[in-house]
């Protein structure tokens, strides 16, 4: 991997490396729920966005923030077409959290997506495979509930500590059997730590991706760090975890973040994966495109992709749109 971030640093061409799963549905016509729950479903997903776009520079493996907690006990909600979504609180104080489990790999729906990693890592040899894992803040949020973990880290931020352990305790296996099973990286997804302020996020968040990070980051295994949120004030925070890359939503300005990164580490981001990727015509996607690669033209550590997962439904003429104005610009 090491290698492979090389390689991009060197290639005056731009890379594309969406994060996308969902839009594989239509050409194998299956729903989200067989997606979420099925790891053949996400294998064959990816395999057929991978065949089918043969310019995606790594393979990316479904962005699913509830799983995790599900492994913990959370109920959640599950629909056909819906991506699935935590359900209520699994604890509502923190002397509950000595009673909780640290769920064991392949615990609940851990299994499917580790399986499907398992495969996409086996069959898919030409480019990168990357896993997708929740962040400790973001896990904990789910949890205890995002807003009560807001006011918890003013007023008893000893507790939020003890959850903030213990779910990095479990995320940091679970980022090993990743790699276990054979990808060459994890995305760690920490949304929730980007509505803290930068003290805050280095407390509650960074320091614990930072555990994960040093756990399994090596030259052969690369940990990207996305946050979709307002991050423009937590880039050191971030850069402090000691991940490779990172990933960025299309809540800031690429041209605000760009130049707080180090030019040797990658910086992915961050075409609007809802309002233009998916809801744009062909013609407005390919123009976003060219403008997003045209105002970071000097920063070869940067790779172009979604803000985030591109959503189900998404139309495969719209990712032919973002990949052809990727090879229209490379090509001029």
């Amino acid at each position: 991997m090491t290698e492979w971030k090389n390689s991009i640093l060197a290639n005056p061409d731009k890379l594309a490396v969406p994060v996308m799963t969902y839009p594989g549905l239509q050409l194998i016509g299956k729903s989200v729920i067989d997606m979420v729950t099925l790891g053949e479903v996400q294998y064959n997903c990816v395999k057929a966005l991978s065949e089918k776009f043969p310019a995606v520079g790594a393979i990316t493996l479904i962005m699913d923030l509830s799983v995790e907690a599900e492994a913990f006990g959370s109920h959640i909600n599950f629909s056909e077409d819906e991506i699935p979504t935590v359900s209520k609180r699994l604890i509502d104080s923190f002397e509950q959290v000595v009673n909780l489990k640290i769920p064991a790999i392949g615990e609940g729906r851990t299994k499917s997506h580790l399986n499907a990693a398992r495969l996409a890592a086996e069959n898919i040899t030409t480019r990168p495979v990357f896993g997708g894992i929740i962040g400790p803040y973001s896990l904990a949020g789910r949890l205890y509930d995002i807003t009560e973990m807001m006011t918890a880290i003013l007023i008893e931020p000893e507790g939020a500590h003890e959850l903030l352990s213990l779910c990095t305790a479990f995320l940091k296996e679970y980022a090993l059997a990743f790699k276990n099973a054979g990808c060459n990286g994890v995305v760690i997804a920490e949304p929730a730590a980007g509505l803290l302020a930068d003290y805050q996020c280095e407390e509650f968040s960074s320091q614990y991706v930072k555990q994960i990070v040093d756990f399994v980051q090596d030259d052969n295994f690369m940990v990207v760090l996305h946050n979709c949120g307002n991050t423009v004030s937590l880039v050191e925070s971030m850069l402090g975890t000691g991940a490779s890359g990172f990933h960025f939503g299309n809540a800031v300005d690429m041209l605000e973040i760009l130049p707080q990164v180090p030019s040797n580490r990658l910086v992915f981001g961050n075409l609007d994966p809802a309002g233009v990727i998916k809801n744009g015509t062909p013609e407005i996607i390919k123009v976003k495109t060219k403008e997003l690669l045209t105002r970071t033209e000097e920063y070869n550590n940067f790779v172009i992709s979604s803000g985030c997962d591109i959503p189900p439904g998404t139309k495969i003429e719209n990712i032919d749109a973002f990949f052809e104005a990727i090879a229209e610009y490379n090509k001029g």
